[in-house]
């Protein structure tokens, strides 16, 4: 990849490769975990270059003397930055500057910060607590101290760039995609401190190639018939396609959404909900039997016991 790509539209890159490049044996919880990865990566990296054009007061490649109030000094590469984390290390680059009256120093990265899981707790804070400028600056606060705080208008720059980019995806085109399965479910989460839990509702499915694919992501009030209704509703919108098969756990607003909407599709109950719900009723002892035996039915059905 060409030197002049910054490392943020490298991350992005690698996270539409995910998706695109089907890999032999590759499950979709795999690939959604490396995207949450790549994700993390991706929002920490834009955090840094954003400081960097904050100090210099110009983008990336924009003429000095164009920008005003632009400071001495220009972009020299990056190095390496390997910080820890409690869901193992993470690599940044960490740009360089040459020609500067003054020595840059990020905020973000303060002291101790590659001993901690601060990186961490600065992502799930943002991204759970509504990534409002507020938010941000607290979750920063908290996780690497005062020491290290982030002035308001990087945070803004941060936060306004993630929400184009969501934007960008929530109305992207579906028309071109062709799917075999589509799954549904809702995730609760609290947004706030001693908020009640809201779901968020989230569809991916199977391709007709067997390429995994996120499709759609959207807050619920609740999981209704009129919230899934809707929600699939933007899916049409936007020109997806009813698929051969939709999957879904057994909440009745789901059901009823999917029968009015996707009336020529098939409906499946997902497998692994109906293990969870099943196993919940077996004891303990005869858990590991009863799971071997259900999900022997579906991966060799000859074989099958009974």
């Amino acid at each position: 990849m060409s030197t002049r790509v910054s490392p943020t539209e490298q991350l992005r890159a690698e996270i539409d490769d995910l998706f695109e490049v089907s890999e032999e044996g590759r499950r979709l919880g795999d690939t959604l975990e490396q995207v949450a990865r790549l994700g993390a990566r991706l929002l920490l990296q834009t955090a840094l270059e954003a400081e960097v054009t904050e100090f210099l007061c110009r983008n990336r490649y924009e003429r000095r003397h164009l920008a005003a109030d632009a400071r001495a000094g220009s972009r020299n590469g990056y190095s390496d930055l390997t910080v820890k984390t409690t869901a193992g290390p993470v690599t940044l680059r960490r740009p360089k500057l040459r020609g500067t009256t003054t020595q840059f120093a990020s905020r973000l990265l303060g002291k101790g910060v590659t001993r901690t899981n601060a990186l961490e707790s600065l992502i799930i804070a943002g991204f759970v607590r509504g990534l409002s400028v507020r938010d941000v600056e607290a979750a920063l606060l908290e996780a690497l101290g005062p020491e290290a705080t982030v002035s308001k208008s990087t945070v803004a720059r941060v936060c306004e760039a993630i929400k184009d980019e969501f934007d960008a995806f929530r109305h992207s085109d579906l028309s071109l995609v062709e799917l075999e399965y589509l799954f549904l479910d809702g995730s609760h989460f609290r947004f706030h401190q001693g908020a009640t839990a809201e779901p968020v509702l989230v569809a991916w499915g199977i391709t007709t190639t067997g390429r995994p694919v996120l499709l759609h992501l959207a807050p619920g009030s609740s999981e209704s018939t009129d919230a899934w209704a809707g929600f699939l509703d933007d899916m049409a919108r936007r020109g997806l396609r009813p698929p051969l098969l939709a999957v879904s756990d057994g909440a009745p607003g789901l059901i009823a959404a999917v029968e009015l909407r996707l009336s020529k599709s098939l409906r499946q109950r997902c497998l692994i909900h109906r293990a969870r719900n099943l196993l919940a009723r077996v004891p303990a002892h005869g858990q590991s039997d009863v799971k071997r035996d259900y999900w022997a039915i579906f991966d060799d059905i000859d074989a099958a016991p009974g």
